[in-house]
């Protein structure tokens, strides 16, 4: 068996920036071991599948070692994949995945992610938090991710998280965030838990980030840049109960993978 895939580059306008994704369109879904061993092969951040379910797309993703409930930056890619290779006919992908409804629309020449929005809490004990991170914070919260507030840009830029310890916190992922000073906020995000010591650009994080900076900075519509190596520019607006997360995507390469 034979299956074509495409690697993407999102929330990115050139090669070798933003976040790389595996995309596979299958027409039947693999067997769960099979897709955590080809997403381990890649051994990038996340290798999606998409299978068409009724008039959208079933999605799932993979880290090299787990899947996940929620990816916003394979979800760009997979939605690329379809659009541009694919030349899937409409303006909007809908798609079904284990967090609810998704969907990506095409305007103002960027694709846009609609997810759930997300409110943390308070988290009261940071001094394990402060230790992982290495880095005085300003406040925590916690939803299905760490949410941590830093008191600069620079800050963030500075943390060296010890990846052992963060592992042991009781979410699957940290994200470290701050004012930015071309942008509204910058962030990174950790999660070593569960693969990825440092993902390049996080598009779920920001439905954290994006409730958050929204009512921090008393307005709908931000910009946000993920301060990682590669970096990745987002544009986000908060609506009500979802976020709409906007960004580019690049196709860097694809190819055949060989099953036998």
């Amino acid at each position: 068996m034979q299956l074509e895939f495409h690697q993407v580059d999102a929330f990115s306008h050139q090669p070798f920036s933003g976040n790389p994704a595996i995309v596979y369109r299958l027409d039947t879904w693999l067997a769960d071991e099979l897709m955590q061993k080809i997403a381990a092969e890649h051994n990038l951040a996340e290798t999606a599948f998409v299978v068409r379910e009724g008039q959208g797309w079933h999605i799932r993703w993979f880290t090299p070692i787990t899947e996940v409930p929620l990816c916003g930056h394979a979800t760009l890619a997979s939605a690329y994949v379809l659009f541009d290779i694919y030349k899937e006919p409409v303006e909007r992908l809908d798609f079904i995945c284990k967090s609810g409804p998704l969907s990506v629309s095409r305007k103002d020449g960027r694709l846009w992610l609609d997810f759930p929005a997300s409110s943390p809490a308070p988290v009261s004990d940071t001094e394990g938090i402060e230790r992982a991170l290495g880095v005085k914070i300003v406040e925590a919260l916690g939803a299905n991710k760490l949410l941590v507030v830093l008191e600069s840009e620079q800050a963030v830029l500075d943390c060296k998280p010890d990846m052992v310890a963060l592992a042991k916190l009781p979410w699957p992922g940290a994200i470290v965030t701050a004012r930015g000073k071309q942008h509204d906020f910058v962030s990174r995000y950790f999660a070593p838990a569960v693969g990825i010591n440092e993902d390049s650009v996080t598009g779920s994080a920001h439905c954290l980030l994006i409730p958050y900076w929204s009512n921090r900075l008393g307005k709908l519509e931000l910009t946000a840049f993920q301060r990682s190596a590669r970096g990745g520019e987002l544009f986000c607006r908060l609506e009500g109960e979802r976020v709409k997360i906007g960004g580019n995507a690049t196709l860097v390469a694809r190819g055949t993978l060989m099953l036998g």
